[in-house]
């Protein structure tokens, strides 16, 4: 394959004009992917970790959900991330309490 037409399906891929410019969004998607990988396990450990907490209230005779707790992750999310972190963390505590 010519040069050309290598920087062509580079561009293809990525956006990139240049091969050099296509390399490093390849690895860096790479490292994006992989990530991706690592958040979805985190996420489903949590999601465990979750169940077992909830499990342990109930079988207490307490609520399945604390929402002064929930309230002090919403919280830390925003805090960190910003409003977008609002949204975020409400995703994740809607994974992590299962069916209600």
């Amino acid at each position: 394959m010519s040069s050309t037409a290598a920087t062509r399906t580079a561009a293809e891929a990525t956006g990139a004009h240049t091969e050099e410019a296509a390399s490093l969004i390849g690895d860096a998607r790479a490292r994006v992917d992989a990530l991706d990988d690592r958040i979805i396990g985190l996420v489903q450990e949590r999601m465990a970790v979750s169940s077992v907490i909830q499990e342990a209230r109930i079988t207490s005779g307490g609520r399945r959900v604390n929402l002064s707790r929930e309230m002090e992750i919403l919280g830390q999310y925003r805090d960190a991330l910003g409003k977008p972190g609002t949204s975020l963390a409400m995703t994740l505590l809607e994974l992590c309490r299962g069916r209600v």
